[in-house]
């Protein structure tokens, strides 16, 4: 069975994710795909350098993220243009690694609505929060200021989008106990 789980950044996705994993499914993170594909040395890397130059570039010739979101998040064109480049590298991994597992396989993919992802789900589920509740969390969790943390969210499908194409919504806002509650009551639900 293969679960697509999606929501914006910050939503709670990845405690979901970890939390699926702990009840037997098997994860694929689209994010973790998208940092393979553009390792040293790979035709990925190559093809972003040819698109947005060496300043992307480290000294040691591995991509320098930080440099390359900051040319991204500014511009809707860069960006799309750089999802032109990842995107059917990173589909192309993520169905090769699927056609290798059984069982519940949790696909996070948090751009599913930006990609028009090809691959066919039994399930899709979105993981949902007020954005105040986001920005609060990525400037906790992971040291943004609120203006990054709203650039980064303005940047990606709204919760609206995401949640119109959600067999189940999951809200997050809620503390810990309650999401990994929730988050079990959908798993169970994928055995049916």
């Amino acid at each position: 069975m293969l679960i697509a789980l999606t929501g914006g950044i910050g939503s709670g996705k990845s405690t979901v994710a970890r939390r699926w994993v702990a009840l037997g499914g098997t994860e694929i993170d689209a994010d973790v795909l998208a940092r393979q594909v553009v390792e040293t040395g790979t035709a990925g890397l190559a093809e972003v350098v040819r698109a947005f130059g060496t300043e992307v570039l480290n000294e040691d010739k591995s991509l320098n993220r930080s440099q390359l979101a900051k040319i991204v998040f500014g511009s809707q064109e860069k960006r799309t243009a750089l999802q032109g480049i990842l995107h059917p590298l990173i589909q192309a991994t993520a169905k090769k690694l699927i056609s290798e597992i059984e069982g519940v396989i949790i696909y996070t993919i948090p751009l599913l609505v930006e990609t028009n992802s090809p691959l066919i789900f039994d399930r899709i589920v979105t993981v949902s929060a007020p954005e105040a509740v986001r920005i609060d969390r990525l400037m906790k969790d992971r040291g943004m200021t609120a203006d990054e943390a709203q650039s980064r969210i303005v940047a990606q499908a709204t919760d609206v989008e995401r949640e119109s194409l959600a067999d189940t919504v999951i809200d997050s806002d809620c503390t810990l106990a309650d999401l990994q509650s929730r988050a079990d009551a959908v798993f169970a639900s994928f055995k049916n």
